[in-house]
């Protein structure tokens, strides 16, 4: 995936009507996202786990807690537009890669590479992907400054 194409997900919302839509772009402008922070980041991981490996990401070692209060935020604003709860617990990480079809990325991730750096988030963005037909696309729909 490009470096344009990196993400955190707060929450994945799937295919979404345009009057949710606006729910969820309304409860996310009134709610209390705070100010911008620092993420750093650390080791590569990937999910669901690295001998069936979908998704490649990068770990942090910084600025994980603000993820996660986003995250919930996200979360509660899902829930108040007619989402049913997330069933998985929220891992804050930033994708770099989803593989397909699923491959062992085990040997890179026992070599323990450290990813020390950082950069500062400034915004949630609500994304639309469009998957198919080759790599995936993403359209801004609405940013919220933090």
């Amino acid at each position: 995936m490009a470096p344009d194409k990196w993400h955190f997900t707060l929450r994945f919302l799937g295919a979404t009507e345009s009057e949710t839509r606006d729910k969820i772009i309304a409860g996310l402008s009134s709610a209390r996202l705070g100010s911008g922070f620092q993420v750093r980041f650390d080791l590569l991981g990937a999910f669901p786990n690295p001998r069936r490996a979908r998704i490649l990401w990068l770990g942090l070692t910084k600025g994980g807690e603000r993820l996660c209060e986003l995250a919930a935020i996200a979360e509660d604003v899902a829930r108040n537009a007619g989402f049913a709860a997330e069933a998985r617990a929220f891992k804050p990480h930033l994708t770099l890669s989803r593989i397909d079809p699923p491959q062992s990325i085990a040997s890179l991730l026992e070599q323990n590479h450290r990813y020390d750096f950082a950069m500062t988030v400034t915004a949630v963005i609500l994304y639309r992907s469009k998957l198919g037909g080759g790599p995936a696309t993403y359209e801004e729909v609405a940013r919220f400054a933090l």
